[in-house]
């Protein structure tokens, strides 16, 4: 005796997925529901990158609206606040003689040299202090007082040391982000699963293979972290560096610039320099730290496709 069909399977439409459906018609719906998701989430996610694209963008508007309105009723003397028309000014004519790129170009050469000498300084010394438990010890609250330490109060030491010269600045950068660095690869090392460790015991792995295989990749995103604020504290350094040691055979940087700019008591070149300042920050986050740090918490199924 044949069952009675029900009237839902009678009257399922083709390509609903309901039990009448023939298999061809379920595989065109799935396809169908897909692609519509699929487009959902393109969708989603150009909106969301316009959004983050205007909200800095409107910021800034707001910003020198504000600082704008201020000078207008409040009219400050010019040598104590000047307007964003008088200071972008003064940005356009460091920037025509050639003194704006001059500057920037020397900071930048310091900071990504020093940078790069306090990467490889630092990071076989916070592997070599995450792996011993003595020389942590012993030297970790060093590492994290000198951390903690302002990188200017450095700079007295170097220029009765090195003189004004380049070596000066080096080293007060140095001082400043090697902490930083340090103590990032420790965390980062600290979090690493001891099942890890024991596998690479078990595969035969000595003690270069298992810091530079399989702790130093899995220690990678408090690592970058680490990078990131010894980059910021790198930068800062500088900058206390170049406003105070001045003259010589050092060369003219944005920290000098600032430096000249109080010195004539131009305002308009200070907030420039500032500005010259803050830009370079901005634009290192924004082009290798912040990418590089989503990249390698998506690689881990730490950060959605649609985050940040």
């Amino acid at each position: 005796m044949q069952p009675e069909t029900t009237l839902v399977e009678r009257e399922a439409p083709a390509g609903t997925g309901l039990p009448g459906a023939a298999p061809d018609d379920d595989r065109a719906f799935e396809k169908g529901l897909d692609a519509l998701q699929q487009e959902t989430r393109v969708q989603s996610s150009w909106r969301s990158s316009v959004t983050k694209a205007l909200l800095p963008v409107a910021a800034l508007i707001a910003v020198l609206y504000a600082w704008q309105m201020y000078v207008w009723i409040a009219r400050p003397r010019p040598d104590q606040l000047p307007g964003p028309a008088d200071v972008f000014g003064t940005l356009g004519t460091l920037w025509q003689n050639g003194e704006a790129v001059e500057t920037v170009l020397t900071s930048l050469q310091r900071g990504v040299v020093g940078f790069a000498i306090a990467v490889v300084i630092a990071t076989p010394l916070g592997l070599l202090l995450a792996q011993s438990k003595i020389l942590r010890g012993a030297f970790g609250p060093l590492i994290s007082g000198l951390q903690v330490l302002p990188s200017v109060a450095w700079v007295p030491a170097a220029v009765i040391w090195f003189g004004l010269s380049d070596a000066t600045v080096y080293f007060v950068v140095l001082m400043g982000a090697i902490p930083s660095i340090t103590n990032g690869l420790i965390a980062g090392v600290d979090h690493v699963p001891d099942q890890h460790r024991r596998v690479a015991h078990v595969l035969g792995a000595n003690r270069w293979e298992l810091a530079t295989r399989i702790v130093l990749p899995a220690a990678l995103p408090s690592y970058v972290s680490g990078l990131k604020q010894g980059w910021a504290f790198s930068w800062r350094s500088l900058m206390a560096a170049e406003i105070i040691a001045t003259g010589g055979t050092l060369g003219f940087g944005l920290g000098a610039l600032l430096d000249q700019g109080r010195q004539f008591s131009s305002m308009a070149t200070v907030i420039a320099a500032i500005l010259l300042i803050l830009f370079i920050g901005i634009v290192v986050e924004l082009l290798i730290f912040g990418p590089l740090e989503r990249h390698l918490l998506r690689r881990r199924g730490l950060l959605t496709g649609g985050s940040r």
